[in-house]
């Protein structure tokens, strides 16, 4: 048992790809849990097909810069998303349909017509786990520690817009700031994690882990633990089994948390299931702000 576990480890490509896939893991389980409880879970899916557009349009330009302009471009699309759900008679969701669908359709026709400088088509898409780099390393590593300290230091406001946002203005908090804030932090962390999972597959992990955590515990405090450790535990595991498999990584990394999501579905039991969709008579359906 030991010898299986040790002798993947003495590929170098293998010891980069797992801990880019437990970083990455534990980066999305952890700022998935804002994004379900506020009821986005959507805007994961959509902002990745965003980031996408900005990937293919930057590299017409400035292939070597593509990550800047990718990033630049997934952050504008969701300030834009939240200003105009905001601000007008279009919903949240439509919103997201609109900005996301169009510049997931533009990255596309872009790759079409004048093909790639950068990382490839098939890349960004499903991502490329195992040929990660030094650098994109460095940026998931700091991506991961800004998320950590913005949380800590807004942990509160943070908090507060996103269970009763109405309250938190009243009570001074300025929301659209706090809003945007989530919304850089999520961009970011969609763009670390884009060429090593792909933009099909992003979305899955910002939500599975924080589902799971959600059915688990009624604590706010514990579902952030819960989701971050339940989000790593799925990219370590999915690394593992896709070396054995011969499966891609990001799509183990994804059914491993489909799995370990029907299994936690089955043992929760009824309960579990009415507190992951907000429907528990017994209690409020939102999580306790205590540890």
């Amino acid at each position: 048992m030991i010898e299986t576990l040790l002798e993947p480890l003495g590929f170098a490509f293998f010891q980069k790809g797992l801990l880019v896939a437990t970083l990455s893991g534990a980066l999305l389980g952890f700022i998935g849990v804002y994004i379900v409880l506020r009821g986005m879970s959507y805007i994961g899916h959509g902002l990745s097909h965003a980031i996408f557009g900005g990937y293919a349009a930057t590299q017409l330009f400035a292939a070597q810069f593509y990550v800047l302009g990718a990033g630049l471009w997934g952050i504008a699309s969701a300030i834009a998303i939240t200003t105009v759900a905001r601000r007008s008679r279009i919903g949240a969701d439509a919103a997201i349909g609109v900005v996301t669908t169009a510049s997931f359709a533009l990255g596309v026709a872009l790759f079409s017509k004048f093909g790639s400088s950068g990382p490839a088509f098939d890349q960004a898409l499903f991502g490329s786990i195992l040929g990660i780099t030094n650098s994109q390393i460095m940026w998931l590593v700091a991506v991961c520690a800004l998320t950590g300290l913005i949380v800590f230091f807004r942990y509160r406001a943070l908090l507060f817009t996103t269970f009763d946002p109405d309250v938190a203005a009243a009570s001074g908090v300025k929301v659209a700031r706090i809003e945007a804030l989530l919304m850089v932090m999520l961009s970011l962390s969609i763009l670390v994690t884009l060429t090593i999972i792909g933009v099909t597959l992003v979305a899955a992990m910002l939500v599975i882990p924080a589902v799971i955590a959600r059915m688990l515990t009624d604590s706010f405090g514990r579902m952030l633990a819960i989701s971050t450790v339940t989000g790593s535990a799925c990219g370590l595991a999915g690394m593992y089994l896709s070396y054995y498999a011969g499966v891609p990584s990001g799509t183990m990394i994804v059914l491993v948390g489909a799995v370990v999501f029907l299994v936690v579905l089955g043992i929760s039991g009824v309960r579990g299931r009415r507190r992951a969709a907000g429907l528990d008579q017994h209690s409020d359906p939102r999580p306790r702000v205590a540890a």
